[in-house]
């Protein structure tokens, strides 16, 4: 069949790059970014825009690594799911040592270029690959516990920054690893949710209960209470460098019981709608709470 009049055509570049960012997951490992340059400015005593860069490249170059061996472990179970069957593997239109080979190539050079901010930061994002693609990727066929697993790589970013600015692993990082550590409970269950047919299809076992029930709704309620009160912890002044003004920390509360509202309404309503919601609010929140948190150290 003849494309219509007037069509544009992608040009064989274009595909590629489109499957590049697909591999990858581009949009996921820009926001993995953003988390680890806001950890960057919090813990940096003088910013230095080469640093920046080395954990931008770094960053990007280990998560898209990380999505792409996901994605060559996960091919025959991709194709089972109507949201991942047009993938590139999936689809055809990319090899397995193909996708290998720009893994294998993507991890090398991440870790060169972590190591070259210091080498606890190219230790910790050789970590997060491991995690990630050895423990997490496996035990998502097997038990729901493997949302608990991929929530340490998934909670490494933010940390990831402030070793990346001070060579130094303390309660600094510790706080910003068990913020987004929390966060991700509700994040990635309110997706289970919104997915559950699709991930049952392939065999993946999200939900806590397996089920969308109150079991584990309660569970999302209780992650999203814990989240939100170790997300203003540095207000009391004991977590070192780590600081957080009043103003701040009642403005990251308020968005906290926003989320947790919508985590309420999930528990009452138990649709994929509300499941949605809270899932769109976890995004938002998680990314401002970032920017406030680096906002607050400039300006008080």
């Amino acid at each position: 069949m003849k494309p219509a009049t007037g069509t544009i055509q992608p040009s064989p570049l274009q595909i590629a790059f489109a499957d590049f960012k697909e591999i990858t997951k581009a949009r996921l490992a820009v926001s993995v970014v953003f988390s680890a340059v806001a950890g960057y400015l919090l813990g940096a005593e003088e910013i230095r825009l080469i640093h920046i860069l080395y954990l931008t490249v770094g960053g990007y170059c280990m998560v898209g690594a990380s999505n792409a061996f996901n994605q060559v472990i996960e091919r025959d179970l991709d194709a089972q799911m109507l949201r991942t069957r047009n993938r590139p593997i999936p689809a055809g239109r990319m090899s397995v040592p193909l996708v290998m080979a720009i893994a294998t190539l993507m991890t090398l050079a991440g870790i060169v270029q972590l190591y070259l901010l210091n080498p606890r930061t190219a230790l910790f994002g050789t970590l997060s690959i491991f995690l990630y693609t050895c423990v997490y990727t496996p035990l998502k066929t097997v038990t729901p516990l493997s949302v608990f697993a991929g929530a340490f790589p998934g909670a490494i970013p933010f940390m990831l920054g402030w070793v990346a600015a001070t060579g130094e692993f303390g309660i600094e990082p510790g706080t910003l690893f068990m913020i987004q550590f929390f966060w991700q409970f509700p994040h990635f269950w309110a997706l289970g949710w919104m997915l559950d047919e699709d991930y049952r299809r392939a065999g993946f076992k999200m939900l806590p209960t397996g089920k969308k029930d109150t079991g584990t709704a309660v569970q999302i309620i209780m992650y999203t209470i814990w989240m939100l009160i170790i997300s203003i912890i540095p207000v009391f002044g004991i977590t070192g460098r780590l600081h957080l003004s009043v103003p701040a920390a009642v403005l990251i509360f308020l968005m906290g019981l926003v989320m947790l509202w919508f985590a309420l309404r999930l528990y009452e309503l138990r649709d994929r709608k509300s499941a949605r919601s809270l899932m769109l609010s976890s995004v938002t929140y998680i990314s401002l709470i970032q920017i406030v948190y680096v906002a607050d150290k400039f300006l008080s």
